[in-house]
């Protein structure tokens, strides 16, 4: 692969880069909010590595013209224009240009971030310390929680915080194959590659479609004893109301 070549595909990778980091906030689609300083500077070096490679190329393409001395058994020499059998060996193969179409794809159309696919293909995975009594809940209805509020105090509190309070949450509907379904999210230590699923079981609503965002309205179902394998996050819906998806789909710590 020539400098020409190599110049296109780090344009199309840089700006793709800063397409999605620093004029959208596309980028929290696959990494956490505090990356996007390395992200914009990524993009950045890669413009520049491209723009470098392009000249780089014109500058040698202007050199070699001005090389040779008259004598024509020189056309193989190591200037690179042509061998004794007419090929151009400065020329990147045509094939070669189709490493640009990812590049290419991921600045026109950003891939989406994880969904229920994702959050189907294991358990939800909650972080606790243990059975234990929990803080109280902020003072007034309906309390907004994250899923993984949510489900931690459903399964350890041994306090039972939530009892008889009104309780909200936000994410994305996702199904199992018995027919129950799920608010769910994904929670990432850093990228989208090591994201995991948090599920609330959701009760006494009909289901929207897979991967539709939501926001249920509704009071905890208490099913065992903290610490149990009974104690599961369910939530008893008043209401499901279809919101747009936020600008960063993943459950925050």
């Amino acid at each position: 692969m020539r400098f020409r070549t190599q110049g296109v595909l780090l344009l199309l990778c840089g700006a793709a880069l800063l397409r999605v980091s620093l004029f959208s906030e596309l980028y929290l689609r696959y990494v956490k909010e505090g990356l996007r300083p390395y992200l914009v500077i990524s993009g950045v070096l890669l413009l520049v590595l491209g723009v470098l490679g392009l000249v780089r190329r014109e500058n040698g393409d202007g050199g070699s013209r001005d090389h040779g001395d008259g004598d024509g058994d020189h056309r193989g020499g190591d200037d690179g224009h042509e061998d004794r059998h007419g090929h151009d060996h400065a020329r990147s193969p045509r094939i070669a240009w189709l490493l640009a179409a990812p590049a290419l794809a991921l600045l026109l159309y950003p891939p989406p971030a994880l969904g229920s696919y994702s959050a189907e293909r294991e358990e939800a995975k909650v972080a606790a310390q243990g059975v234990g009594t929990f803080p109280k809940l902020p003072v007034g209805d309906p309390v907004e929680l994250t899923l993984n509020a949510f489900a931690s105090r459903a399964q350890w509190d041994s306090g039972a915080s939530m009892k008889g309070r009104t309780l909200r949450l936000t994410g994305f509907v996702t199904k199992d194959d018995d027919g129950a379904w799920y608010v769910a999210r994904l929670f990432v230590n850093c990228c989208a590659a090591d994201a995991q699923p948090l599920k609330v079981q959701v009760r006494g609503a009909k289901a929207p479609a897979r991967d539709t965002w939501v926001t249920v309205t509704g009071t905890w179902h208490r099913t065992g004893s903290p610490g149990s394998d009974e104690a599961r996050p369910i939530l008893n819906a008043t209401s499901v109301e279809r919101v747009d998806q936020p600008s960063n789909p993943y459950e925050k710590r």
